[in-house]
């Protein structure tokens, strides 16, 4: 995991941890057969806020894992394309 992302995306993951926790207190609370709607209503609230302050971060490049698998079935593709007639 690299450390190199902002301030606010760190916060942004903090409220998602929070807003998971407060999730699994209601459903606890649901499995106990007395369902507390407040905890489910905070937890939104809280994935909500994280997200705001997650959208911030930067996507990361594509890794080209499949750059040798993509290159081949372009090279068969064109192998089977018939070769254009010049008039």
């Amino acid at each position: 995991m690299d450390n190199d992302d902002s301030f606010p995306v760190r916060i942004g993951m903090f409220f998602y941890v929070i807003g998971g926790g407060i999730f699994v207190i209601f459903i606890a609370s649901d499995f106990a057969g007395k369902a507390d709607f407040d905890y489910l209503f905070i937890a939104l609230m809280f994935f909500g806020v994280g997200w705001m302050f997650r959208r911030e971060k930067k996507q990361p490049p594509p890794a080209d894992r499949f750059a040798y698998v993509r290159k081949m079935r372009e090279n068969m593709q064109k192998k089977k394309k018939p070769p254009e007639k010049k008039k």
